[in-house]
């Protein structure tokens, strides 16, 4: 279908059917609902200029947790990036993307999103949507994704404590299974622990949501692990916390990894040794998407960056034990 077939259909003009798709401040707001309106229900969708330079960041309508940290850090790489490619920034909370069907963009990008909230994307829009820390789905050619490394990530913060002399490591992942990456890092720390020799039982390696992680802890203490392991979230504050609680000190009593929390990791008495995700790749890279669209070539559908381990004070060197 054409431009000129939605202006019949919605007895306007032409060039008033252009001046609702680019958002001309002149068109009546009931004019622009009647153009929508058609447009949606005949599947249509404008042709991505290259002048359009709107970016939609869509946001989690709730509170969740586990991503809240990442969320942050993905949004302020983000917030770095596309104003450098000369895009324009719009947030949309994800409880309100109705919206999307009344605002042009040549873009969006959803952060700690699951895949199965999007499955209609493509039949929707034109424009690309890009998960960050998710998989795209299956069949649905304008969603794509980059994410983390998850079994990688693990890998290097077992390897860091097993290469440090921790020989019995306690785990707990932030989240529950069946919900963003949980069950894949568990799966992870599962075979990085099994690849070293290491003990990896159930009383070992726990999911956990914030109000169970001070009685977990407690629990793998009783284990005598002599190391913990606290991917996802805000692990680090919690954890510090609760080791308080038990008068456990880092790194002499125990050791430590938990991902990097930018606001509070160094600054931890003692400073976590953390995994962290390349933020700003992940963000270079949705905006090589979007502008693929828009030069009309197309990047590969999923794309996966490694973790970095960064190494400050609370494992203790296999030296002093």
């Amino acid at each position: 279908m054409k431009l000129q077939e939605i202006a019949v259909l919605a007895g306007v003009s032409p060039a008033t059917v252009s001046r609702v798709f680019s958002h001309h401040p002149n068109i009546r707001s009931e004019v622009r609902d009647h153009v929508f309106a058609i447009a949606k229900a005949h599947n249509y969708h404008p042709r991505l200029s290259t002048k359009q330079r709107n970016v939609v960041i869509i946001m989690p309508g709730e509170a969740i947790y586990p991503v809240r940290n990442c969320l942050e850090m993905v949004m302020m790489a983000l917030t770095f990036v596309l104003p450098k490619r000369g895009f324009r920034i719009e947030v949309l909370p994800q409880d309100n993307l109705d919206r999307l069907d009344s605002i042009q963009f040549c873009g969006a990008v959803a952060i700690g999103a699951e895949p199965g909230d999007f499955k209609k994307w493509s039949d929707r829009f034109s424009a690309p949507l890009v998960l960050v820390d998710r998989d795209a789905p299956e069949n649905c050619p304008n969603i794509y994704s980059v994410r983390s490394d998850e079994v990688q990530g693990m890998d290097i913060a077992i390897g860091h404590l097993y290469e440090r002399g921790c020989r019995k490591i306690g785990c707990i992942v932030y989240g529950t299974a069946g919900s963003g990456n949980a069950d894949i890092r568990r799966a992870g720390i599962v075979k990085a622990l099994k690849a070293r020799g290491l003990p990896s039982t159930d009383a070992l390696i726990y999911l956990s949501s914030d109000d169970k992680y001070v009685e977990i802890i407690g629990k793998l203490l009783k284990q005598k692990v002599d190391a913990l392991f606290c991917p996802g979230g805000n692990a680090g504050i919690v954890t510090a916390y609760a080791l308080s609680l038990f008068n456990q000190h880092v790194p002499d009593d125990i050791s430590l990894v938990t991902s990097e929390h930018k606001l509070f990791s160094c600054y931890a008495t003692t400073p976590q040794t953390t995994i962290t995700q390349d933020h700003v790749g992940l963000a270079e890279i949705a905006a090589n998407v979007i502008d693929s669209f828009l030069s009309e070539s197309r990047l590969p559908q999923r794309c996966i960056l490694p973790y970095s381990l960064i190494v400050r004070d609370s494992v203790k060197n296999i030296e002093s034990r």
